[in-house]
């Protein structure tokens, strides 16, 4: 085998060097076959084949190209959508099972690595939800109550103890979640699919699914150099698809990250010395942690690829200035962009893909424990020994998504053009 080529990241820097999987160049029969290698698929792969069934993986790049290889790292529990919010929309009983397993999403995901000794950089020391003005505090008090009457191990911290902690007095206050940490993300989703494999299942890289189709005895998934003939289909292309008619419907966001060099140690000792994750209650949110090595990893929404990209580097700088005055003379070595995947619900979607396929996707940028723990459950579907966290519903169109993406982005080139507000 040869080596992966590197992605433009940091992650594809700093992630352990990992072998390539070779492309499929033949006609193979499995139990299932899942397209894409991002968390969602890596994690339906692992558990397939630990729970006994053959599996292929048809990834059309390397493993974690996609939004997984491009995420900010935050582990958290939960959505975006606040736990009543995501009850009202689908109900209660549902609602309510989806938020239990979405609050065991960091335990999933640490025991996972901490099983299989994936070198991600994982650190459970919390995350910090930080509340931007007035109203981002009324919202993160009304987030604590939500989490507290659930029993989570949450904190509402005032302003003193948010910059204590973050070495920051920019913040109104934060809500500390315990459960959650921050990892590596393409270190895990690489380490992961090496777990997989190890439990049997065949990954396929630079091997693109061009056509799937659903006949009597199964599914026909052709690729340039070979097919894959399977009972059960999980799409898991999320935000990455190729688009084919059979792709999902979403509304395209961006997100992008800068990352400075380490930071020198007296720097690197007065900002979030507690080791936390953080992301602002900002309309336009931004986030920023430290990885293991001390680079300050500074994001927002917004895509430094697009026409605003000059605009959003440098309201970066300036953000980073203000936030840690310190850092001012720093400045920002790397840049990525990943795309997010979003639904007009704000929640995750699975859709039906034929008789025996379903696709995942809509994570809103939220997708290392949702991932994860959907991946696990359409690994139990495909198995029939669990179900899905959500009912599998027909394929739908979003009005207006291509119209919705944009807003989004000239809404964030707004901001950052203007300089936003803290």
């Amino acid at each position: 085998m040869t080596h992966a080529p590197r992605l433009d990241s940091l992650w594809s820097e700093t992630a352990p060097e990992r072998t390539r999987y070779a492309p499929l160049n033949e006609a193979i029969t499995v139990d299932v076959v899942v397209i894409g290698g991002g968390f969602t698929g890596v994690s339906a792969a692992y558990h397939l084949a630990a729970g006994g069934a053959s599996v292929a993986l048809l990834e059309a790049r390397t493993i974690g190209f996609g939004g997984s290889g491009r995420n900010v790292g935050l582990v958290n529990a939960g959505l975006w959508t606040p736990p009543d919010e995501v009850e009202g929309k689908i109900g209660k009983t549902t609602g309510r099972q989806l938020n239990e397993l979405l609050a065991g999403g960091p335990s999933t995901v640490f025991d996972l690595i901490e099983k299989h000794q994936i070198r991600c950089e994982a650190t459970r020391r919390g995350t910090l939800h930080c509340a931007h003005s007035q109203a981002g505090l009324r919202d993160l008090e009304n987030r604590f109550a939500q989490q507290e009457a659930r029993g989570a191990p949450v904190k509402l911290l005032d302003a003193a103890e948010t910059a204590r902690r973050i070495g920051s007095a920019a913040y109104c206050g934060a809500l500390w979640d315990g459960r959650a940490g921050t990892i590596q993300p393409l270190a895990y989703v690489q380490g992961l699919a090496s777990a997989a494999e190890g439990q049997g299942a065949r990954i396929f890289e630079d091997t693109s699914a061009l056509s799937m189709t659903e006949t009597g005895e199964g599914w026909t998934v052709r690729t340039a150099e070979g097919e894959v003939r399977a009972v059960r289909l999980i799409q898991a292309t999320n935000a990455y698809g190729a688009g084919a008619a059979d792709d999902n419907a979403i509304i395209p966001a961006h997100f992008f990250q800068l990352a400075t060099a380490p930071l020198p140690d007296d720097l690197r000792h007065s900002i979030l010395a507690g080791g936390e994750g953080c992301w602002d209650t900002a309309l336009v949110m931004s986030a920023f942690r430290l990885d293991q090595a001390g680079r300050m990893i500074f994001g927002a929404l917004g895509n430094l690829e697009g026409f605003g990209g000059a605009f959003h580097r440098g309201w970066a700088h300036r953000k980073l200035s203000r936030l840690f005055p310190q850092l001012k003379d720093i400045p920002f070595e790397q840049e990525w962009t990943g795309r997010i995947a979003m639904t007009g619900t704000h929640l995750p979607r699975i859709e039906r893909r034929g008789k025996t396929g379903i696709s995942i996707f809509g994570y809103s940028g939220r997708g290392i424990c949702p991932g994860t723990l959907f991946g696990r459950a359409a690994a139990d579907w495909a198995l029939g020994t669990g179900d899905l966290p959500l009912p599998i519903c027909d394929p739908q169109s979003e009005s207006y998504a291509a119209v919705k993406g944009l807003y989004y982005e000239t809404g964030a080139t707004l901001t950052h053009f203007t300089n936003g507000r803290f």
